[in-house]
């Protein structure tokens, strides 16, 4: 691959970085690219499983050290999102995925909606209707074990879990989701780096612009918190469920 490929796919990694750290979905940005360069599709998937959870990582550390997780809260919920998405990833292979291609769209619609309408959603914490030490272990699992067999929404879906259900407010519930997103990140490259699915060329000069991409995410949605991640998030979610609708 020519050194003008990387240079612009480390551009990728920094779009797709920022985005990712404000409202997920950088993948929407990641794999197309590297499909556009000639990895086939595993390839571009682990590939973009690492550079993203380079990414991913900076901004869970980013919030972590402006305050906005508690790890202590969030121990076991680590380990369980951990769990569910090794376990999503074997299961793939025997599962029948087609059915959340057309359940999932729907689900990120309904994001999109609540995000677009629902009243006094703001950067203030509300009283929670879950105990998070309890219940986020669960809502790791079940999410993570989503994220290994399919993948696409995995951010949407813990952020409204985060603001829903644990009362978070919008930056709050990002920064949570984004130390979830990491582990579960990680637990599927568990399976890809052993199998050699990872371009690590293409992987780390991603990840460098991913290092940027996420450390300016995090600091623009700490800064302007929900007024900014708000729009975005929406944005995400209809672009996503469009594209599993109509890129199917």
């Amino acid at each position: 691959m020519d050194i003008f490929t990387l240079v612009a796919l480390g551009g990728v990694g920094i779009l797709a970085g920022f985005v990712d750290a404000v409202a997920g979905g950088g993948g929407l940005i990641g794999v197309p690219a590297l499909l556009s360069v000639g990895l086939s599709p595993i390839s571009a998937l682990a590939t973009n499983k690492l550079q993203g959870a380079i990414g991913t990582g900076v901004a869970a550390f980013t919030y972590w050290r402006e305050g906005l997780v508690k790890i202590r809260d969030l121990g076991c919920a680590i380990l369980a999102t951990f769990i569910g998405s090794y376990l999503g990833a074997v299961a793939v292979k025997a599962i029948d995925t087609s059915a959340l291609s057309a359940l999932v769209p729907v689900a990120l619609i309904a994001i999109a909606l609540y995000f677009m309408f629902a009243p006094k959603l703001t950067d203030a914490d509300k009283l929670a209707r879950l105990n998070i030490v309890i219940f986020a272990p669960l809502l790791g699992f079940v999410i993570g074990f989503y994220d290994g067999i399919f993948g696409p929404g995995t951010g949407s879906f813990f952020t409204i879990a985060f603001v829903s259900l644990f009362g978070m407010g919008v930056v709050r519930a990002s920064a949570h989701t984004k130390m979830l997103n990491f582990t579960s990140n990680i637990a599927a490259l568990a399976l890809f780096i052993p199998a050699g699915n990872v371009v690590w060329t293409v992987a780390l000069v991603m990840g460098g612009g991913q290092i940027i991409g996420g450390y300016l995410g995090a600091k623009t949605g700490i800064k302007f918190g929900a007024k900014f991640i708000k729009p975005l998030v929406v944005i995400v979610c209809v672009i996503m469920a469009g594209r599993l609708l109509f890129l199917r």
